[in-house]
């Protein structure tokens, strides 16, 4: 985090020439003018003045003082900031009362990342003269920069108390809001902003970011098409207004956009991959040819620029030729991530998933595509059942990025796989630890306690779902469901899952549930006609297949309800056994 220019002196008194010389030395990344370098003034050996001696002890104390900072000037200037840490603590020490020296002992500190000794020292400062704005804002940002965000918010609020008109602490704090996704509070500082400075470009960039993050579509439109007024070129406007006529597509405006980023940005290569994704959404093969013949007119096999056309040949399923770009890439740049991610997800989808872990493996930690690359390690891994191996892959996932739900969620699965239940538990509890209110981990919370025999807390969870998103389809339905497969309070859930129905009409398992509720309120025709239907919908799901079986079974329709349990057995029937005897129970019928 860049620092302010620090204004405060030491008492001139004690360092008469050191002003000068820390000016070169200790600069933070905004103090100017820098000035020149001088030879430092000479220390007369007695100080004498007639209206008042300075005690010989106290001389002494000052120039160890002195001698201190000097040394610790020169360390720095050398980039040895431990050895000038050393120094420079001695020398506030003489001096404690110096809020120059608690500055630069704060700068020195963050630094060298000691945050929570950078802070006592900013701190200190502050108690020496409570009104230094620079002071403040040095304090503000170590929190920030040491990743505690509420003392650093407290604090810039506290600067803004002293000084409301301070653009800089305010954009601070609304990139802290906006990070935190507390988009309201980011909007309220930067209209603020706004009002101050109607021209401050970034202030209407960013409340477009908020607007386009919310699905706010309107308001990012306008504050994107305002922020273009102020600088018509601004490449992240032009890209995210673009992105947003994707979005919602209108996809002539969004390739007008694109158009004209790649005259002012011919690289951006994500430019152009969009294009290319609007010409094959239009069908326009021609122009997606004329493009792919373009980028390889201005550019040779293993050239970065080339990561579009793998990725192109990628989406078309041309496995092959994505391989042979992407791979000539990675060869010359090893640490393009972006092409390794896709070359790996080229190779999975070829089913080679040897190459495809090789080059998931090589993709370090902190980097963009880690994350999803430990996620498609781990599937490939449990495909093999290799399931200690994948459990690994992301529990050192989660060490890098707790805050990614998405890791818990696939932890909780490789367990439940497994018919680790309580395992499963724990990892969606360390989930619902970073965010208690996730409505993904809080479902498959309640999948796992119905799985491991907890019908009532599984029930009590797809509840809390619907406190928190009443609208919430699968829970409407896992309740419905629940009712109807233990034949109670069917005509609640009949509400249940015709309210789900509403939002999802065209869901395969809602339908089976509907179904499935006619069956236990004896509506036979009702019940035929809606799973008939489900199993269209997804012929692959032994539940619905059974389903059928049974209704087909009270029917007297035998041979299509011995066609529907084979069906169940060959979709690998989580209760084997017990198709194996309704089997049984309709050959008793066909005999």
């Amino acid at each position: 985090m860049k620092q302010m220019k620090i204004t405060k002196y030491l008492r001139p008194v004690v360092y008469p020439a050191l002003v000068l010389l820390l000016g070169t030395v200790f600069s933070c990344a905004e103090i100017t003018p820098k000035p020149p370098i001088v030879a430092p003034v000479k220390i007369p050996k007695e100080v004498k003045t007639p209206e008042k001696k300075t005690p010989a002890k106290k001389r002494g104390i000052l120039q160890d003082a002195y001698t201190n900072f000097t040394l610790a000037s020169l360390y720095m200037s050398h980039g040895r900031h431990k050895e000038a840490r050393d120094h420079l603590s001695k020398a506030v020490k003489d001096d404690p009362d110096s809020i120059y020296l608690n500055i630069k002992m704060a700068i020195l500190l963050q630094r060298l990342k000691d945050y929570k000794g950078a802070a006592k020292y900013a701190q200190r400062s502050l108690e020496l003269d409570p009104n230094d704005i620079n002071a403040h804002i040095l304090l503000a940002d170590i929190h920030s920069a040491s990743g505690d965000e509420e003392s650093a918010i407290k604090e810039y609020n506290n600067i803004l108390e002293l000084e409301p008109d301070h653009q800089r602490v305010r954009m601070v704090l609304a990139t802290i809001f906006i990070r935190k996704r507390q988009y309201n509070d980011a909007l309220n500082h930067l209209d603020i902003l706004i009002q101050q400075n109607p021209d401050l470009i970034i202030a209407h960039y960013y409340r477009g970011r908020i607007h386009l993050e919310s699905g706010n579509n309107q308001e990012a439109e306008k504050s994107y098409l305002h922020t273009l007024e102020l600088s018509k070129s601004m490449e992240p406007a032009l890209f995210d207004l673009a992105s947003l006529y994707q979005r919602q597509k209108r996809y002539e405006e969004a390739e007008e956009i694109y158009k004209k980023l790649l005259i002012l940005y011919p690289a951006n290569i994500v430019a152009k991959e969009r294009l290319i994704n609007i010409y094959h959404t239009l069908g326009e093969e021609e122009k997606v040819q004329e493009l792919v013949e373009k980028i390889k007119e201005e550019s040779k096999p293993g050239d970065p620029r080339r990561q579009i056309l793998g990725l192109t040949y990628l989406r078309h399923g041309r496995l092959d030729e994505a391989i042979t770009e992407l791979d000539l890439i990675v060869s010359a740049w090893p640490q393009d991530y972006k092409s390794r991610y896709y070359i790996a997800l080229a190779y999975e989808e070829k089913g080679e998933a040897e190459k495809a872990l090789e080059h998931f493996r090589l993709i370090k930690k902190g980097t963009e595509y880690y994350i999803n690359s430990s996620i498609h390690m781990a599937y490939i891994l449990e495909d093999r059942k290799e399931y200690d191996k994948a459990i690994d892959v992301i529990n050192k996932a989660i060490e890098a990025k707790k805050g990614e739900i998405e890791l818990y969620l696939v932890l909780a699965s490789l367990f439940e796989t497994q018919k680790e239940y309580g395992k499963a538990l724990k990892a969606i509890e360390d989930g619902l630890q970073q965010d208690d209110k996730d409505i993904e981990l809080i479902f498959r919370q309640g999948v796992v306690l119905d799985k491991s025999g907890d019908k009532k807390s599984s029930l009590e969870k797809m509840r809390r779902i619907l406190e928190i998103t009443p609208d919430h389809a699968d829970a409407l339905n896992y309740i419905g469901y629940s009712y109807a497969e233990q034949g109670i309070k069917l005509d609640e859930a009949m509400d249940l899952i015709q309210k789900a129905l509403e939002i999802k009409p065209n869901s395969g398992y809602i339908i089976d549930s509907l179904g499935w509720v006619y069956y236990q309120k004896g509506q036979y025709n009702e019940a035929l006609n809606s799973l008939e239907k489900a199993f269209n919908l997804i012929p692959t799901d032994p539940t619905i297949a059974e389903h059928l079986g049974d209704v087909y079974l009270i029917k007297k329709a035998y041979p299509k309800s011995l066609e529907m349990y084979q069906k169940a057995l060959s979709l690998k029937h989580l209760q084997e056994d017990k198709i194996k005897e309704k089997i049984k129970e309709v050959n008793k019928f066909l005999k």
